[in-house]
Order: C-alpha cells, then sequence, then structure tokens
C-alpha cells in the first residue's frame, strides 16, 4: 500500500473515534445523569467537558504538533484519549466523569487536529481534496454513529459500554499509528513554546466557551456571566497584543492574512453555528415529538449519512479540479434551504418526507465540507499546517458550541429552561403536555429557521475567500500543482 494511503486510513480511524465521543452521550445523557444522580447542571457539563477539553488545547497542540512533529503528538493522541475512555467508564461520581471527559477531550484534540496536517503532507495537491473528504466524511460519520451505536448499546446494555468500545480500537489505533507514520512534513524543530499566549489563550478560550455556557444553559445569573464575558474580552486583546510582540508566537496572525485561510476558518465557524445543534433537534425532535425509541431515532437519521457518504469524497475530488468556491458554496446554499424546509415539521409529518429534509440537507454537507477543508489547509504554509489546523478546529468547536448554546436560547423562549432540563436529565418524558409538544414544536420550527439565516450568511466569506498560491514543497512527492498557479 502506498504511504498516502496508509496515512488515511490511520487518520480516518482517529477523528472517526474523535467524532464518534463527541457526540455518543447525547442519546445516553438521561441513562447517565440518572445512573450516577447528577442534577441538570452536572448532566449538561457531561456533553460540554469533552468539548472544551478539546477546544482549550487545539492551539497548543497544533504549534507543538509543529515543533516536535505531528505524527507524535497525533500518536500520544490516541494514548490520552485510550486512557480518557477507560477513566469515563468507571467514573463512579458526576465529578469524575466530568473531569475524565475533559482529559479524553484532549485526547481527541491532538487526533483531530493532526489529522488534517498530516494527510495534507502526505498528498499531493491534486488530491488532496479526496483525500480530505474521506477524512472529513469520517468525523461527520463518527458524530451520527455516536447517536446510533449509544442508542444500540443502552438496548442491551450498561451505559458504561459506551466508553469500553473506546479501549480496544485506540489500543490498536496507537500501536499503528507507531508503527506505520513517518514525519514527512516541514517543522520548526528547535524552536521555542510559547508559554505565555498559551496561558493567556486558556484563559480567554476557558471563559469564552462558560460565558457562552452559563448565558444559555441558565446555570447562572448574568453578574457572573457578566464577569466571564468581561475576562474573556481583555484576554482576547491581551493574547492578540502578545503574539504581535513575540519572536515565536503561539499563533502567528499572519495566518490571518491569508485571504484564503481567512475566509475558509470564518466560513465554517458560521457553518458550524449553524449545523452544529443540527443532531441535537433531529433527535429531540424524532424521540420528543414522534415517540421513537433512541435507537429508532438513531436509525431513522441514516440517510443523511449515506448522502453525507457519497457527497463529500466526490466534491473533494472534483474540487482538486475545479476549484473549491463552487462547491462550498452551492453547498451552504443547499444547506440552507434544507435547514428552512426542517422548519416545516410536524407532528404528523410523514418519514418519507424527512428523508427527502435529511438527503437535501446531506448532499448540502456533503457538497461543502470536502472543499471548504481542502481550501483551508492548501492555503497555509507546510510548516505551519500544525497550528493552522489547530486554529481551524477551534473554530469549529467554537462554532459547534455557539449553535448548541443558540438552540437552549430560542427553546428556553419558547418552552421555559424548566422543560429543557427535564428533558435532558430525566430518563424518561413522562409529564409532557400537549401543550408543551405544541410549544416545543414551535419552538423548533423558529430554532431551524434561525440557524438557516445564520448559514446564509456562511456564503460572504466563501465567496470571498481569495486564490491559492501554492508554496514550493508544500506538497508531498508526486505533486502536479506548478509554482503560483491558482487552484481557486
Amino acid at each position: 500500500m502506498q504511504y498516502k494511503w496508509t496515512v488515511l486510513t490511520v487518520t480516518t480511524v482517529g477523528v472517526l473515534m474523535s467524532g464518534i465521543d463527541g457526540r455518543i452521550v447525547v442519546i445516553g445523557l438521561p441513562t447517565i445523569a440518572a445512573a450516577l444522580h447528577a442534577d441538570a447542571e452536572q448532566a449538561i457539563w457531561f456533553t460540554q467537558a469533552y468539548l472544551v477539553g478539546s477546544t482549550v488545547a487545539l492551539l497548543f497542540i497544533g504549534r507543538v504538533s509543529d515543533i516536535v512533529g505531528r505524527v507524535r503528538v497525533y500518536t500520544l493522541g490516541f494514548v490520552i484519549f485510550t486512557i480518557g475512555s477507560a477513566l469515563t467508564s468507571i467514573s463512579a461520581t458526576p465529578d469524575a466523569f466530568i473531569a475524565s471527559r475533559i482529559f479524553q477531550g484532549i485526547g481527541s484534540a491532538a487526533l483531530f487536529a493532526n489529522s488534517a496536517a498530516i494527510v495534507t503532507d502526505a498528498f499531493p495537491s491534486g488530491e488532496l481534496g479526496r483525500a480530505l473528504g474521506i477524512n472529513s466524511v469520517a468525523f461527520r460519520v463518527g458524530s451520527m454513529l455516536g447517536l446510533t451505536l449509544s442508542g444500540l448499546i443502552l438496548a442491551v446494555l450498561d451505559w458504561r459500554f459506551l466508553f469500553y468500545i473506546n479501549i480496544p480500537v485506540g489500543v490498536f489505533g496507537t500501536l499503528w499509528a507507531h508503527r506505520r507514520l513517518k514525519e514527512s512534513g516541514r517543522l520548526e524543530k528547535g524552536t521555542p513554546m510559547d508559554w505565555s499566549g498559551f496561558g493567556v489563550f486558556t484563559v480567554f478560550i476557558t471563559s469564552f466557551l462558560l460565558t457562552l455556557t452559563f448565558a444559555a444553559y441558565g446555570t447562572s445569573d448574568w453578574l457572573p456571566v457578566a464577569a466571564l464575558g468581561a475576562v474573556s474580552i481583555v484576554s482576547l486583546a491581551g493574547f492578540v497584543l502578545l503574539e504581535t510582540r513575540t519572536s515565536y508566537p503561539l499563533l502567528d496572525l499572519k495566518l490571518l492574512r491569508i485571504r484564503e485561510y481567512a475566509g475558509g476558518v470564518v466560513t465554517q465557524l458560521v457553518n458550524a453555528m449553524a449545523w452544529g445543534a443540527f443532531i441535537l433537534l433531529l433527535s429531540l425532535y424524532l424521540e420528543l415529538v414522534k415517540g421513537l425509541s433512541p435507537l429508532d431515532a438513531g436509525l431513522s437519521i441514516l440517510p443523511f449519512d449515506v448522502v453525507l457518504l457519497v457527497f463529500a469524497p466526490l466534491s473533494g475530488r472534483l474540487s482538486d479540479r475545479y476549484g473549491t468556491r463552487p462547491f462550498t458554496t452551492v453547498g451552504l446554499v443547499v444547506v440552507s434551504v434544507s435547514l428552512f424546509a426542517f422548519s416545516t415539521l410536524g407532528v404528523s409529518t410523514p418519514y418519507p418526507t424527512l428523508v427527502g429534509f435529511l438527503v437535501l440537507t446531506g448532499a448540502g454537507m456533503g457538497l461543502f465540507v470536502s472543499p471548504n477543508m481542502s481550501s483551508i489547509m492548501g492555503s497555509v504554509p507546510p510548516e505551519q499546517r500544525g497550528v493552522a489546523s489547530g486554529l481551524r478546529a477551534t473554530f469549529f468547536n467554537i462554532g459547534f458550541t455557539i449553535s448548541f448554546n443558540i438552540v437552549i436560547l430560542v427553546l428556553s423562549f419558547y418552552v421555559g429552561y424548566s422543560l429543557i432540563t427535564s428533558i435532558i436529565s430525566s430518563p424518561s418524558l413522562q409529564g409532557v403536555t400537549l401543550a408543551d409538544l405544541s410549544s416545543f414544536m414551535s419552538g423548533l420550527d423558529n430554532v431551524y429557521r434561525i440557524l438557516a439565516v445564520v448559514n446564509t450568511a456562511a456564503i460572504v466569506p466563501s465567496l470571498l475567500r481569495g486564490k491559492r498560491v501554492a508554496y514550493e514543497g508544500a506538497r508531498a512527492a508526486g505533486s502536479n500543482t506548478e509554482e503560483g498557479l491558482p487552484v481557486d
């Protein structure tokens, strides 16, 4: 097997695991919360802890990867992820579960941030879109499988098996990555780490995520929320000032001067704000409104998976030939149309209609994700791919967090926070009245409309991204990209 395909298979396993565990708790949340005697606030953190741990570590991991090696850090990510899964599976208290999920999220960050950079190092530009398309699909499918697998496991086994399954896969992935991957990218060996920048950035991203979480989920009054928001603003300003005066910054802000890179990550951020909570909304609709079991709800979403699997690699391959902007833009338009379509769902909506909406959404996301990833990763200098990928993933996670917060805020306006928390933290949905159900559907309809508008806004940065100029030596051997040839 050619080395590039070995790279693709190894990294695909990593991002698949990362995607699965980012969502596997959503369906099983009531069961886990009941088993560990968690309150609503702790139950919320069962899902948020993984994302917080991942987001805080992404930029640091990206920078370390550019210095010591992406393969080395990627392999270590498998180790941390596996240990975190084991600790989560044996957690006896809510606090232990939350701490273990944070640790697991750090391992996920090493896998997620480095996979795209390692693939970009290994593939020539003429095949990069297809390769990153397969890699992106693995994460997205992992996110969806997290919902389906959790329903299947909980139907026959204890909740701890949600995390037991990661252990053999993680051990295999660690050994496989250690034995088969080799460092092929250009690194900045010997450069010092910007510890001050990392500290200030950690304060910023943690306070920012906590501000969003507390504001949306009603776990605090407005004074702590305002204080955290102020800390996040001040620390962000301090981080930018510090990075402009440091010889070896954690984040070289010149990356954001690359028009194609900046346009790609902003487009991804806005799309993630619209798409991040899509699965949660759909699972709530299927379980609460349609009365399906967790397993049946997960299976009902499979048409989205299938269509995404078809379109993402295809659009990635075609974007290698025809450029990225047409595919990212058309994909975003299709996603916006599909989100507006979902706002028409009701109690009596037949399943074939829902399948049509799922197919439309899967096609749109499939058209968008691979070319956008190729545009982002193909536009940066080879020696900065680690931190560039880390920043890309940070934007992605922030968008996801904001998406969930938008959903909770809008739904709280229609049905009240108390009903939402009872849905999240209760093992059954008894006590939900017809009036509650009607209000909930009104809230869902409005959420979909708002998310559709948000996603439409992503079309602007997608169109404004600049043309790419290839970097000398930026591709693996065999690249057919001529120096200075515009790709888009």
